[in-house]
């Protein structure tokens, strides 16, 4: 029985690997053409425009090392959060969906869900509590 398993994923034949070795060689010569094609072909002009800080066509007003308050991380640490949990609702609820109604899997399902959301809801009152969403 284990045989007819190993011939039929082609454990035995290194030809059954080729279509994967070529597919990845093809990624990695595309990415080395690329990249040599660029220092080859592109322009190389450098002066004191060049050189300074892209702000959206704007002239820079101030050191592009300036400090930023804390509450940015924080907003984008809660948007993460936010947007892993949609990611992770959208399977739970086609899943869910199929369960056979109040059947123990489905509670089960239930439950985990809550507690996921439960966590989305500590991270939001995390970052209201920190002050986060207040902008002066």
């Amino acid at each position: 029985m284990d045989g007819c398993i190993a011939t039929t994923l082609g454990a035995g034949d290194p030809g059954a690997y080729l279509p994967i070795f070529l597919m990845i060689m093809g990624a990695i010569g595309f990415a080395c053409i690329n990249v040599v094609g660029t220092l080859i072909l592109g322009p190389r002009r450098k002066g004191e425009t060049k050189g300074i800080p892209y702000e959206s066509g704007m002239t820079p007003v101030q050191s592009a090392r300036k400090r930023f308050n804390v509450r940015f991380y924080l907003i984008a640490m809660v948007f993460l959060v936010f947007d892993v949990e949609v990611v992770f609702l959208y399977p739970w609820a086609a899943t869910f969906s199929n369960l056979e109604p109040q059947s123990e899997q489905a509670f089960t399902w239930l439950v985990r869900i809550m507690f996921f959301l439960l966590t989305t809801v500590v991270a939001y009152l995390y970052g209201f509590r920190k002050g986060v969403f207040k902008f002066d």
